[in-house]
């Protein structure tokens, strides 16, 4: 017992470690006077104060008390240095043991009787309110400034304070008289329950990587969210009040504080694996998005993470941090790759009745749009991460909007090459159409709705103005290619406006030649569809802002002249309105059907 209490005169960071000396009069003199006390509270004694909590009494006592031990202290070193033949170093001892007993029973009492109101979340309120500093020495004050305090704070900090203030005397004292094995065995044994409580309370458990890779999606997700609640609060409120509580207790070690508060938070080793288990699953595209979540509550916990696990003895969990963060973003690259490998091996042969939306438009369209709305996250992943390469696409391609890599960011570089794979499947799927026309209808509108989803979510400003534009004159171009390919024939079909003057007979042959041109492309459209209403509409009017003039002057110019004729309705099948009226109707899957034949000669 001497070499241990002779051992805490070499800590230089206690402050009992006075380098005052007496003389051994006013040595022996010290010692009697802490025996009066000392041997008062007494754990082992009949007395009642066997029973009596020293703190929870009378408080100018406890302070007496406290100041005995570190009088009686500082005698025997003086003892010990200077008389070691001493009779009353016996003694000394004998109390020194009964005085530490003492505050181990009392530090015990305090950690027990307040192990609900030294709660986590007060304590980390209380660390984080700039006016409340636990590393401030004075911040909790004396017991008198405490009870004057009045209606400043509730009763439950006022308790929580003084708690914490006596906890610190006792640890300081112990530490310094070389007991602190024993204070420190009762302060992990309470606080570790705390922590580990609350884990529990949490829902947070030890999970097997078999358990989480069995899981089906919907099971796995709820696990996922309840983590990302569970480690906030985790973090925020639980380890982070701990490490206030340890570091205020124990502030005369630095080396005692670190590896106590390393032990209480065994449960945070545990906490940060899971991340990684779940990494580790089957990489299915629906998984990123809980994946993404995962790495976005973790990275933006690092920091504060950091900060609480800060030593040497901790280093671990960062690492653990670090390392699940790691694995996630291996996880989401993964999943992307092999989600644009996965388009880019779609071979469905699926024809899409009237040229309208393909299935794969859609699907992947939804989910790069929701991707973008992840592109922090994305953001962070990629930035190490080398662009995408176009080796795998057919170089008439590359013309379609793209980035120039070493200049946009690094998410908007890989969610344009996501579209870039979509649009050169959709290419291919235009091939199945055995009408070319219908490819090029097909590819306007299929290319709309990447260009309507881009212009609708975050994607357009990940993508900027400049891409939107390129993919715009894209849609124009298919839409341009359609019409001259459908109409080009019933465009032609009628004779320029300055053309020489044509004869009834020349002018019912070119009526013949435009009814038999429109009739064809029209009956071959009833069917061809325009999902998107704003390129429906665009091709309805260009369509009729060719046709209808042209057809009205040559109709106006010619048409009393055959009035006379027999079977005129044989050779002027359409008004104007008839035209526009079958336009109008046209793109909707279910144009009129009406064109009637010729009425039959008489």
């Amino acid at each position: 017992m001497l070499g241990r209490f002779l051992s805490s005169f070499s800590t230089p960071s206690t402050p009992s470690s006075s380098t005052h000396k007496f003389s051994e009069s006013m040595a022996e003199e010290t010692v009697e006077h802490a025996e009066s006390i000392i041997t008062k509270w007494d754990p082992n004694s009949s007395s009642i104060t066997r029973v009596t909590s020293l703190f929870h009494g009378n408080r100018d006592e406890a302070e007496d008390f406290l100041t005995s031990v570190r009088d009686l202290r500082r005698a025997m070193h003086t003892l010990v240095s200077e008389h070691p033949a001493s009779d009353m170093l016996v003694l000394s001892q004998k109390l020194m043991q009964m005085a530490m007993a003492r505050l181990q029973k009392e530090f015990y009492q305090i950690l027990a009787a307040t192990r609900d109101k030294l709660d986590p979340e007060s304590i980390s309120l209380r660390s984080s309110d700039g006016s409340r500093n636990l590393e401030d020495e004075n911040e909790l004050g004396s017991e008198e400034e405490l009870k004057t305090a009045g209606d400043s704070i509730s009763d439950v900090e006022r308790v929580m304070a003084v708690a914490m203030l006596d906890l610190k005397s006792i640890a300081d004292c112990m530490i310094g008289s070389g007991y602190s094995n024993e204070c420190v065995k009762i302060y992990k044994l309470i606080r570790k329950s705390v922590v580990d409580e609350g884990l529990h309370l949490l829902g947070i458990e030890k999970f097997r990587p078999s358990q989480i890779h069995k899981m089906n999606r919907e099971a796995l997700e709820h696990m996922i969210k309840n983590w990302i609640n569970a480690v906030k609060i985790a973090v925020k409120t639980l380890f982070n009040g701990e490490k206030a509580l340890c570091d205020h207790v124990f502030s005369a070690s630095q080396t005692i504080k670190e590896s106590c508060f390393s032990e209480i938070s065994e449960g945070a080793r545990n906490l940060f694996k899971f991340p990684v288990l779940v990494a580790k699953c089957k990489k299915l595209p629906e998984r990123i998005f809980p994946l993404m979540e995962l790495y976005e509550a973790l990275s933006d916990l690092q920091p504060e993470v950091e900060f609480i696990f800060n030593s040497e003895s901790t280093s671990d969990i960062n690492l653990q941090v670090v390392s699940s963060l790691h694995g996630l973003a291996e996880s989401i690259r993964a999943v992307l790759s092999d989600f644009a490998s996965t388009i880019q091996n779609d071979s469905s042969k699926t024809l899409i009745v009237g040229g309208g939306i393909h299935p794969l438009t859609q699907k992947v369209m939804n989910y790069i749009s929701s991707l973008a709305d992840y592109s922090r996250i994305l953001s962070d992943i990629f930035s190490d991460s080398p662009p995408p390469r176009n080796t795998a696409l057919p170089e008439a391609y590359f013309e379609i909007p793209t980035f120039d890599s070493s200049l946009a960011p690094a998410v908007s570089v890989h969610l344009a090459w996501l579209i870039l794979v979509l649009l050169c499947k959709l290419d291919r799927k235009a091939e199945v159409y055995k009408d070319m026309t219908l490819s090029y209808l097909f590819l306007a509108n299929n290319l709309q709705i990447v260009l309507d989803k881009v212009c609708t979510t975050r994607l357009n400003v990940l993508l900027g103005e400049d891409w939107v534009f390129k993919l715009a004159q894209k849609v124009i171009q298919y839409a341009s290619n359609y019409e001259t390919m459908a109409w080009g024939k019933v465009f032609s079909s009628l004779l320029d406006i300055n053309s020489p003057p044509l004869s009834p007979e020349e002018a019912k042959e070119c009526f013949q030649r435009f009814n038999a041109a429109f009739e064809e492309a029209y009956k071959k459209q009833a069917s061809w569809v325009v999902p998107d209403m704003k390129l429906r509409d665009e091709l309805k009017v260009s369509i009729a802002k060719e046709l209808i003039p042209a057809y009205r002057e040559f109709y106006d110019t010619h048409r009393m002249a055959l009035k006379m004729e027999n079977n005129f309705e044989m050779f002027v099948r359409f008004t104007p309105d008839d035209l526009e009226n079958y336009i109008s109707a046209l793109f909707h899957g279910t144009a009129l059907s009406g064109i009637a034949p010729p009425p039959t000669p008489q």
